[in-house]
């Protein structure tokens, strides 16, 4: 599933360069996750890199884009070039 940011976001800015697919980016008040390059750092880390970073815990699963960890292997491979 992809992750997403809640309204608790203080915009510290540390996730963003956190994410490997460049799925994080500035919204209009807050940061925001594209679903459809969050992977959840699945490929590339253990664990997501923006929930492990972020100092007020505001990165949630998304419920509108549930994936399991194969799915979201295989848009980890997609998005880079490996499928």
């Amino acid at each position: 599933m992809a992750l997403f940011i809640t309204d608790e976001c203080i915009n510290c800015d540390v996730c963003e360069p956190e994410c490997p697919n460049g799925a994080i980016s500035q919204g209009d008040e807050i940061y925001v996750i594209d679903p459809s390059l969050c992977t959840e750092c699945v490929g590339h880390y253990d664990t997501s890199q923006c929930v492990e970073v972020c100092p007020v815990d505001c990165i949630i699963p998304d419920p509108n884009h549930e994936e399991t960890k194969d799915q979201l292997m295989e848009k980890y491979q997609r998005i880079t070039g490996q499928s």
